[in-house]
């Protein structure tokens, strides 16, 4: 049977459960191409191949959207890090805590539009969202194993800021700030957040 022959709504229009993850695939490309901004229902629509009205039968709303993306984004990253403090049992705290950093700062490169969005409060309602909630704090969970592991089963919320802040501040400097600039290239600026890592673990561990 040719494409032609298929039924209109197998090609223009998704399945229902097929159309909710369109939907969020479709605006993690309008992010990351225009920002904010870009995404609305209305374009949403327009680029899932369906009609205006077809993605509210999932979302009532751009922020929900925005909710759905976000606890994407820290479940995967949970699962990033959960990945990396697993390496502490055959390969040490050193290749844990270098994983760990290499888990977080990949994923910021990889989806920065996204990785923008995560941190913001103001943009994701905690009390209409609170699957959204409970994925961040998976994903602080992971923190707090990192740094029991690292630290000999020491566990302070200063030292898990401090680990935090090293990570997500290098993340920010790379995306938004003067590292963009001063340190060109991708190449380039994966090897200054590889060695700036490195030089924290050394200062951490000894």
């Amino acid at each position: 049977m040719s494409d032609a022959a298929l039924p209109r709504r197998s090609r223009d229009h998704p399945e229902p459960p097929a159309l909710r993850e369109r939907v969020l695939q479709v605006s993690r490309e309008l992010l990351a191409e225009g920002g904010l901004a870009a995404l609305s229902m209305r374009e949403v629509a327009r680029r899932s191949g369906v009609t205006h009205q077809a993605p509210y039968h999932h979302f009532p709303d751009k922020e929900a959207i925005v909710a759905a993306l976000v606890t994407q984004a820290f479940d995967e990253l949970a699962a990033r890090l959960a990945h990396a403090n697993d390496l502490a049992a055959p390969q040490g705290r050193r290749a844990a805590l270098l994983a760990a950093a290499e888990a977080y700062l990949g994923f910021a490169m990889e989806q920065p539009a996204v990785f923008r969005l995560m941190f913001r409060p103001e943009l994701c309602n905690a009390a209409r969202f609170p699957q959204a909630c409970e994925a961040a704090d998976r994903a602080h969970a992971e923190l707090q194993r990192l740094v029991r592991t690292v630290h000999g089963g020491d566990y302070h919320e200063a030292l898990a800021s401090l680990h935090w802040a090293q990570v997500h501040g290098l993340a920010c400097l790379a995306l938004d700030g003067p590292l963009e600039q001063r340190v060109g290239g991708e190449a380039a600026r994966l090897a200054h957040l590889r060695e700036v890592t490195e030089r924290f673990a050394r200062m951490v561990l000894g």
